[in-house]
């Protein structure tokens, strides 16, 4: 084990130095409590710990969507704060934002219980002041069922997000043919055009950045370089003011 050594990760998992050295010589198998126990003395994220019980022959612990932000997408929300970006989990609930997303003025809370699911917005209530052209649509709903197509086969225990999926096909033919015939995805970006409460607008493409450790996915939004664009989200984010992660609830951001 890198970083520690035996006594050490003995001492932190409540087993014996002689027993992770029978670990890593394959001479013993872990029961599912001492892999457990093994993963909370590395503190891995959700992705490597779902590899660890895999590896030993069991399923992960609780088979629920990890909603912790985790230090890698904080430091990403830091780092590109004049970036309009959200962060969500692998029901594709936003889970936060910062103020430059907020600044668009695009995200309008609904009371709705999934007002922060990006899938059940797209499909089912669909923002007004975000359009996009059919290509860009199909391209972004393609991802949509494809991330939640794989987030249900690793959390078939999750009861939220079954429940999330099943309102989706039932109030949305597009999405239920596109469950039953998923399109291939080309590419995880789209673009889109966002109208502001001035009546002016700005076409920013969004692309899907995987934060594997936490089963996160972040998606920023930018502009075409030295394009009319790119000068209108400088303005927009210019004037936002707020922290940089904003951490999202029910029914809002908190």
């Amino acid at each position: 084990m890198r970083g520690l050594r035996r006594e050490e990760l003995g001492d932190l998992a409540g087993m014996s130095a002689d027993y992770v050295r029978r670990l890593e010589q394959g001479r013993a198998h872990p029961s599912a409590g001492v892999v457990n126990a093994i993963a909370r003395a590395l503190r891995v994220g959700r992705a490597d710990y779902e590899r660890l019980s895999a590896l030993a022959g069991y399923a992960a612990a609780d088979g629920q969507v990890p909603t912790e932000l985790g230090p890698g997408a904080t430091r990403l929300l830091e780092r590109f704060a004049d970036t309009p970006m959200i962060v969500s989990d692998a029901a594709m609930n936003v889970v936060a934002l910062n103020s430059a997303f907020l600044a668009l003025e695009h995200w309008n809370l609904t009371g709705d219980r999934w007002q922060w699911n990006v899938a059940w917005r797209a499909f089912c209530d669909p923002f007004e002041a975000f359009q996009q052209s059919e290509s860009d649509a199909d391209d972004h709903e393609a991802v949509l069922v494809t991330q939640l197509r794989s987030s249900l086969l690793r959390y078939p225990a999750d009861t939220s997000l079954a429940a999330m999926v099943d309102d989706l096909r039932s109030r949305s033919r597009r999405f239920d043919t596109l469950w039953r015939a998923p399109r291939p995805v080309q590419a995880y970006e789209s673009s889109a055009t966002i109208t502001q409460s001035d009546g002016d607008s700005v076409t920013l493409v969004g692309n899907l950045i995987a934060i594997p450790g936490d089963d996160l996915a972040a998606v920023m939004l930018t502009a075409a370089p030295r394009s009319r664009d790119e000068t209108r989200l400088a303005e927009v984010v210019g004037a936002a003011q707020g922290p940089a992660v904003i951490r999202v609830g029910q029914p809002g951001p908190g």
